[in-house]
Formats: C-alpha cells, structure tokens, sequence
C-alpha cells in the first residue's frame, strides 16, 4: 500500500542556482508578529503626554518685567546675560510648559515685541513669566 508523498519524499533537497540561501535569521523573520496600528502606541503616548497652561500675571508682575527689559535695553551694547523664564507653546497641543533659558542678548525689537539672543532664540516678550539677572542687583 502506498502512503501519501512517497513518491517525492526521498527526493534530493534541490538549492537554486538564481537565488542565494537565505539564513535561518531571515528565515524567521518572515513570521515576526507585526504591528497592524502602526503609530497607535505613539498617538496615545501623545494624548497622555500632559501640557501646562499659560499664568496670567498682574499689573505689578508685567511692569517689573518691562523695568528689567529697559535694563537689559540700556546694557544691549554689553551684550548681558540673563536667565528669562518664559511660556514655550506645544506645537500639537493646547497649553506647553515653562522653559528657563541663559544666554547672552542681542537685541530687543520693540516692534515684534521680542527679545533675540545671541544663539538666534528669539522670546516673545508676551510670554515672559520672569528674568532674573545680575543687572538688577542694583535696580
């Protein structure tokens, strides 16, 4: 009685002469689990990631913030160096968090209302929360 396959199962492995072997690494790899969401795990990393909202300040904050930019302004020749808390919005969500920055200052342009520091970062005066530097020891 002949069993199924008997007739090729003592045939000789046959390797292509067109194609190289491929390794049991490869091999294997073609039955590596797949992601069928791909870049699901990295939308919710970004709905979790959490953004801070930007404090309102009162009078008396925002005009302490303008008499240390008139300082800073009387000393740009000098080029001071200052450390400026301000609001950096997040470019995908609402809100963005405080960022503390130290550099030198080049110029503060009254008109876009910024302040441009020597490394090129330009801050929005509007979204100065403080600066702190030693020009104000004697202010």
């Amino acid at each position: 009685m002949s069993r199924k396959y008997d007739d090729i199962i003592n045939l000789p492995y046959h390797k292509s002469d067109k194609r190289p072997h491929m390794s049991n690494y490869d091999r294997a790899a073609q039955f590596f689990p797949f992601s069928a969401l791909t870049g699901h795990d990295l939308a919710i990393r970004e709905t979790a990631r959490l953004t801070d909202e930007k404090k309102d300040l009162d009078e008396s904050q925002k005009e302490q913030i303008n008499r240390k930019i008139n300082c800073i302004q009387e000393h740009i020749k000098e080029n001071p160096q200052i450390t400026i808390t301000f609001f950096l919005y997040d470019k995908y969500k609402n809100g963005g968090k405080y960022v503390k920055l130290t550099g030198k200052v080049k110029m503060i342009d009254e008109y876009q209302k910024v302040i441009k520091m020597v490394d090129n970062k330009i801050i929005s005066i509007e979204d100065i929360f403080d600066i702190e530097s030693e020009l104000f020891k004697f202010y």
